[in-house]
């Protein structure tokens, strides 16, 4: 695979592909202020004079700020990325579900917080991470393979952890807040299930292509760039906070 890759950089097509994605990571850092886990100025005012259950608005934003996460977007990008059977595909996204919704729940309930920006860097360490175990680092550099499954559940704690955290932030008023929270947990699988099905639409064309095999070392590269550059912005983040 090793070679593939090196002969598959020396091609114009591929001096195209990473100069296009080194553009898309630069685009990631410059807007990762509006994105990572943060929440658009005006979504945030709603949930800010919002009062009373509101069921619907609340599933919007939650299916929103998902389609809109590429910090989770990269993550199950990389969980499904040689999943070839359904079965394996909901396992994984279920685990990374009840990760998620766990914590988002527990912490905005319980008022537990964190520092933003370290919950985020290791947002972006569960980016490396994955792209790693995709590559076969792990097993290759240690000698084992760790539990992907385990993985992704823990993972998914602090994915959910760093939007509890945000939420807390904007401090939801009591009126309705259990109903609206779970509204909006429901509204963020919803969102899931929607990026998840484009996803796997899109990967089944591309792995009936003859090169998926060839391109996927460099693809899972690129992968693990972006979540170091998701650490490193949000390190840097908090040593200037």
């Amino acid at each position: 695979m090793q070679s593939s890759l090196s002969e598959w950089l020396q091609t114009p097509r591929a001096r195209h592909v990473l100069a296009v994605a080194l553009l898309l990571v630069a685009f990631l850092c410059s807007g990762a202020e509006a994105w990572a886990h943060n929440v658009a100025e005006g979504d945030k005012g709603y949930i800010q004079e919002s009062n009373g259950v509101l069921i619907l608005p609340f599933i919007y934003l939650g299916a929103k700020h998902m389609v809109t996460g590429y910090d989770h977007l990269l993550f199950l990008f990389g969980v499904i990325f040689f999943l070839y059977r359904l079965k394996d595909v909901g396992i994984y996204v279920t685990l990374f579900a009840i990760g998620h919704s766990t914590t988002l729940l527990f912490g905005v309930l319980t008022g537990i917080t964190a520092n933003a920006y370290l919950i985020d860097a290791i947002i972006g360490l569960s980016v490396v991470y994955k792209a790693l175990d995709n590559l076969g680092a792990f097993q290759r550099w240690f000698g084992f393979q760790p539990n992907t499954k385990v993985a992704t559940l823990v993972f998914g704690f602090f994915h959910g952890f760093g939007l509890a955290t945000k939420i807390i932030e904007f401090e939801i008023a009591e009126d309705g807040l259990i109903p609206n929270l779970i509204a909006f947990n429901v509204g963020v699988e919803i969102g899931q299930l929607l990026a998840l099905g484009a996803i796997l639409i899109l990967m089944g064309f591309w792995r009936r292509q003859p090169s998926f095999i060839r391109h996927a070392f460099a693809v899972n590269t690129l992968l693990m760039a972006a979540g170091f550059v998701l650490v490193g912005y949000q390190l840097a983040g908090f040593a200037v906070a």
